[in-house]
């Protein structure tokens, strides 16, 4: 299974694309074992649009545009449902075990997603009720991912 990151947003060069790329290349390392490809990050432009709502309902078609038709899409919201480590974990062993192509995650510009997106995605994700800057959601969220190759593989990282 392959799983990747979508986001408004160019990811520029400082340490939270390093960390984010850090637990990327780890996921590809560990993950190969129990069948998770690695993590593939994607940014794409945040729209100039004035209006707010245009502009979330913009950079929601390039979103939605960008996913393959076999993946399984997974929104970042406020809205959205919270895991602890190892319910993530489960949750991802059950995509894969349940033979789905690809895992997306989706983070939305500064405005969030336009409800269309949220309408369509495969399932809604909250990393807590905090408000976080995109560059740390990308590292946040990756980080999240390798704890969970790292459950599903018995490998020591996690201590619950």
């Amino acid at each position: 299974m392959r799983i990747s990151i979508h986001a408004i947003g160019q990811d520029k060069s400082g340490p939270e694309t390093t960390l984010a790329e850090d637990y990327a290349r780890r996921v590809e390392r560990l993950g190969r074992n129990i069948g998770i490809a690695g993590v593939a990050m994607n940014g794409f432009a945040e729209s100039k649009r004035k209006n707010p709502t245009e502009r979330k309902m913009q950079e929601a078609e390039r979103l939605l545009a960008s996913l393959d038709t076999r993946a399984k899409s997974v929104a970042l919201s406020e809205r959205g449902r919270q895991f602890t480590s190892t319910g993530f974990a489960d949750w991802l062993r059950g995509e894969r075990d349940n033979a789905s192509a690809e895992v997306c995650f989706l983070i939305g510009g500064p405005d969030g997603h336009d409800r269309s997106l949220e309408d369509r995605a495969g399932m809604l994700l909250s990393l807590g009720d905090m408000t976080w800057p995109h560059r740390l959601v990308r590292a946040m969220l990756t980080e999240q991912i390798y704890r969970s190759v790292t459950i599903l593989a018995n490998h020591p990282y996690h201590r619950a």
